[in-house]
């Protein structure tokens, strides 16, 4: 069986079947969530340089951080679930 995968900008993709959540980077629980993620190596940082604006959490725990608003992301999560 094929996986499908999201774009979650910059020509970074992720498997749709990993994802738990796509949540806003701003909030202070989601920065602590990122240092935490930085310290055990488990943080993907896929903004190309510029402004995180959304975090996407995996189900093998790890926090992919996104510079598309978490809309974008959801949207196309959920076009891709249309198809």
């Amino acid at each position: 069986m094929q996986d499908r995968i999201i774009n979650i900008g910059f020509s970074n993709y992720v498997a749709a079947s990993k994802i738990v959540a796509i949540v806003g980077a701003e909030s202070a629980p989601i920065r602590r969530l990122v240092t935490e993620s930085r310290q055990k190596g488990t943080l993907i940082n896929a903004t190309q340089g510029h402004k995180a604006r959304s975090a996407i959490i995996t189900d093998s725990s790890h926090l992919i951080l996104s510079s598309l608003q978490p809309e974008k992301v959801a949207k196309r999560f959920v076009k891709e679930e249309e198809n």
